[in-house]
C-alpha cells in the first residue's frame, strides 16, 4: 500500500519532466530487482529557489530482497546514475538509510520531508518519520546544518564582494534550519526555505529580503552575481556559529532494536 501525498510544489515540475522521472525510476526497479519505497526532490526546486536552469535532483530509498542482505559479500547500497537532460538521480538502500537515521542523518530527514514527491510513498514511509521524530538529537542535526553552511560560506561569508545567489541559499538555508531548531528542539526542521522562514521568527525586513533573493534566482542562472546583504551575511554568521548551543540527546542505543525490527519486517513482506 502506497500513500498518496500530494503538494503544491510537486505541480511546479513540468509534467514531461514528471513522466520521464517516473519512467526512470520503473526502471530501476527493473534493472536493480529493488522496490522503491519513495522517491522525492531533494534539490533547489524542493528547497524553494530553483534556477532556471536547475538540475532535477531526484533521490530515492529503496530495499532489495531478502536473501541480498544474507550474503557474506556486503554489496553496494546505493544506486547511482549519471546526469542525463538535467536529471539527476539517485539513491540509497534502506538498510544504508536506517543507519544513519541512528547518527540523526538530517539528509535522510529531508528526503522524508520533501514537498515534491515522484511517487506514492511506501506505507513503511510512515513508520521512518515517526522513528526520526523519535531519534531527533537537536545538537546533532544542527552540527550537521553548521557543517554544510560553512562550507558552502567559506570563502565570501566574512569578505564583501558579490557571490552567486546560488551560494547565498547555500549557507542561508542551513542557518535557517538551526534557527528553526533552536525555537524549536523537540522538532525536526522543514526541508524547504519558505517552510524555514515561517517557523524562524525573523524580522519584516529580512523576511523581504530574503524573498527578493528567492525571485531574482528564479530570474538568473545558477552561477548569477547578487549583491550582497549585510543582515542576511550577520544571520548566517550568527546561526552557524550556534549549532553548540542546541541540547544533545544519545538516543541511538534505545533505538537499535526498534529500527533493526523494522528493517526485518520490511525485507520479510
Amino acid at each position: 500500500m502506497r500513500r498518496e501525498m500530494t503538494t503544491k510544489a510537486d505541480r511546479t515540475i513540468p509534467p514531461a519532466v514528471r513522466q520521464e522521472i517516473k519512467a526512470r525510476l520503473d526502471r530501476i526497479e527493473a534493472d536493480n530487482g529493488v522496490r522503491l519505497l519513495l522517491a522525492v526532490e531533494s534539490g533547489s526546486r524542493a528547497w524553494g529557489f530553483p534556477s532556471p536552469d536547475s538540475d532535477y535532483d531526484v533521490r530515492f530509498l529503496y530495499v532489495r530482497p531478502r536473501d541480498w542482505y544474507l550474503s557474506l559479500a556486503p554489496g553496494r547500497d546505493v544506486i547511482e546514475t549519471p546526469i542525463e537532460d538535467e536529471i539527476d538521480l539517485n539513491g540509497w538502500d534502506v538498510r544504508k538509510a536506517l543507519t544513519l537515521l541512528l547518527k540523526s542523518n538530517a539528509v535522510v530527514s529531508e528526503w522524508i520531508e520533501s514537498p515534491i514527491r515522484y511517487r506514492p510513498d511506501d506505507r513503511f514511509v510512515g513508520r521512518l518519520r515517526r522513528l526520526a521524530d523519535d531519534l531527533l538529537n537537536p545538537r546533532a542535526i544542527a552540527y550537521h546544518y553548521a557543517r554544510s553552511g560553512k562550507l558552502a560560506a567559506d570563502r565570501w561569508l566574512y569578505g564583501g564582494d558579490p557571490v552567486p545567489v546560488k551560494k547565498y541559499f547555500y549557507a542561508l538555508r542551513p542557518a535557517l534550519a538551526i534557527r528553526t531548531i533552536r525555537l524549536s528542539p523537540a522538532s525536526r526542521p522543514p526541508m524547504n526555505l519558505q517552510a524555514l522562514v515561517a517557523a524562524s521568527d525573523l524580522p519584516a525586513v529580512l523576511v523581504e529580503q530574503i524573498d527578493a533573493l528567492v525571485e531574482a534566482k528564479a530570474r538568473t542562472n545558477e552561477r548569477a552575481n547578487g549583491a550582497r546583504l549585510s543582515a542576511i551575511d550577520a544571520l548566517i554568521r550568527d546561526e552557524l556559529g550556534q549549532a553548540a548551543e542546541l541540547p544533545a540527546r544519545k538516543l541511538r542505543d534505545r533505538f537499535v532494536d526498534r529500527s533493526d525490527q523494522l528493517f526485518r519486517e520490511l525485507v520479510n513482506t
